[in-house]
């Protein structure tokens, strides 16, 4: 009876013991989330986590902030192959805002140059936002951009409709004579 009491006693240290461990770990790592979540909202590097996908992307979107589109897009883009469906939504709606933004300063230009890099950039930010609608449809805020992108977009004629100088660009492909 005494052996199996020293038995009980020893098992129940050690599970205080491995409890005492896991509650310390446990405060360790919210004080690290804390400190993270700090040097973020600080616009500083965090001292931890630094190759974790939120790290990643705050470091994309504060790139984006500032105005560094290319280097902010380069970053969402490598995000995009481990994020799940509602993060890549983020991603993508992050990156049409940044096209968008783009194509908001460069309105003022009337040269074809300027008027082509608008129409580019608008496009981009359609195809983004209408990815991330299709990952996930519940962003509100993605729809009213998108639905904002369409009304800014030129309308594409049809090739062969209307007054053009290449009318035959649709039939172009079928053969003459009957087969």
């Amino acid at each position: 009876m005494a052996l199996s009491v020293n038995k009980l006693v020893i098992g129940l240290l050690l599970v205080a013991t491995a409890s005492v461990g896991t509650m310390a770990y446990s405060w360790q790592r919210i004080k690290q989330v804390e400190d993270f979540n700090a040097a973020i909202a600080a616009a500083k590097s965090p001292q931890t986590d630094q190759q974790s996908f939120e790290a990643k992307y705050a470091v994309a979107y504060w790139l984006g902030k500032n105005e560094r589109y290319k280097e902010s897009t380069l970053l969402f883009t490598k995000l995009i192959e481990q994020a799940n469906a509602s993060q890549r939504a983020a991603i993508l709606h992050n990156v049409g805002n940044m096209f968008f933004l783009r194509a908001i300063q460069l309105t003022g230009g009337n040269d074809n140059s300027t008027r082509d890099e608008l129409e580019y950039l608008l496009s981009q930010a359609a195809t983004s936002y209408k990815t991330a609608l299709k990952a996930d449809n519940s962003h509100w805020g993605t729809r009213r951009n998108f639905d904002r992108v369409l009304g800014l977009l030129p309308e594409k004629p049809t090739p062969g409709v209307g007054e053009s100088d290449n009318p035959g660009l649709i039939m172009g492909n079928i053969p003459n004579g009957l087969p």
